[in-house]
Order: C-alpha cells, then structure tokens, then sequence
C-alpha cells in the first residue's frame, strides 16, 4: 500500500515554515503534497501562517488578526523570506495542497478563492473545528475535508463522519488500532501526523494508513526514514 507523504507547513524541519522557500523545498522534494496554515488579516487577506500570532516565526510581535496585510508583509518570516498569501502559494507550486483552517471566516475567505479559480480538485481543507469543515462544504460543492485531532478517541469518527469529512488527520502518538479500526468502517482516510522518525513510519505502515505528515523531505528517500 502506498503512503501518500504530506509536507508540514513546506519541510519545517529544514526551511522556516509556512513559506514560499518551504513549499518549494517541499515540491522539489517529490512530496505528494503540501500542508499549510490559513488565517484572516485585519483587512481580511488570507494568510498563511499556523499561530494566532506572528511571535514565534517572524520577527514581528502581536496576534495577525489585529494587522494589515502590509504590516504583515514587513516582517521576516524566516531567511529573509516574507508572510506569504494563499494565492502566491496556489501559484508558486503545482502540489496539491492540504489548506488547514483556523475557524468559520477564514471558511468563507477560502471558499471565494476555491470557486474563483476552481480549486476542488487540487486543494483539500482541513481543520480542527467540525463547524468550520461544515461550512467549507456547505459553500463549496464537492470539496474533500478532512477532520484533525490531536487529543482524541473513537469519538473522532464520529464527528467526521457528522461533519461530512472524508478524511481524519490524527496525532501519530495516540493513533491505536482500535481507532484506524473504526475509522475504516466509516470508510474514512486516515493520516498520521506528524511523522519524523523511523518508528513512526514504521507504525503508519503497520496501521496501513492512507499518508503521513512530516516536516522532513526525507521521508521520500533512504536513510533516516527507511522502514
């Protein structure tokens, strides 16, 4: 069974991440796709980046809902690179991508984007809140989402399989096979994150999952993640 390889955030783990120099190195890499991070700017830019706020990977301080989307732009985000927009990442690699948002208005932000440039194919969203992933779909016909956990039981299935998600991202760490068990009888894909060692790869192939999500290109290659 072939695992399907996602790149978290580009390769965080070699490039800073959530940038247009990660996605890149990610592609480049043979990744099968990428996993980004989606939040709204003050003046309602979709932005990618995973925290509330711009601290811990730019230079900058203070939550990116309280910044324009030029302010944003000012600050290094990581080797000189700048906070990129969704539509530079759709333009800049031909991956597909897996859009993870953060709540219902960043939902609605992409949902403009997919229908505008008709990405249903091409990108699937995801998202820790089930509200968000049911108004995805409710906006856009057709669209693949999936449900992700990192604190969870068997009750993950079924708030999927509610929310309409056809796939669950899971915490690698917790994953059992009681839970890929249940998860397969709803006819669920299940992806392991985030997958960095040996072991791990080992454990998503034992499980036969659908994919794996690491911050490392090498999971495409020999050495450190053969299993």
């Amino acid at each position: 069974m072939s695992l399907l390889t996602i790149g978290h955030r580009g390769v965080m783990g070699v490039e800073p991440e959530n940038t247009l120099r990660s996605f890149v190195a990610a592609e480049r890499a043979g990744l099968d796709a990428i996993e980004l991070d989606l939040h709204l700017s003050k003046d309602g830019a979709l932005v990618v980046m995973h925290d509330l706020d711009v601290d811990r990977t730019t230079d900058g301080s203070g939550p990116i809902a309280e910044q324009t989307l030029d302010e944003l732009r000012a600050l290094d985000a990581g080797r000189g690179e700048r906070v990129p927009v969704f539509e530079e990442v759709l333009d800049a690699v031909r991956a597909p991508l897996q859009a993870e948002i953060k709540d219902v208005a960043a939902a609605r932000a992409l949902a403009e984007v997919m229908l505008e440039r008709d990405l249903v194919p091409r990108v699937e969203v995801s998202s820790f809140h089930d509200e968000a992933i049911t108004e995805i779909a409710r906006l856009v016909p057709g669209v693949r989402t999936a449900l992700i956990a990192s604190r969870y039981g068997l009750d993950v299935v079924d708030r999927a399989v509610e929310a309409g998600a056809a796939t669950v991202c899971l915490n690698i760490r917790r994953l059992t096979l009681e839970v890929v068990e249940h998860a397969r009888k709803a006819d669920l894909r299940i992806i392991g994150w985030v997958v960095n060692t040996q072991e791990h790869l080992r454990l998503a192939h034992a499980l036969e999952l659908d994919g794996a999500t690491t911050d490392y290109p090498e999971i495409k290659r020999t050495g450190r993640f053969t299993a």
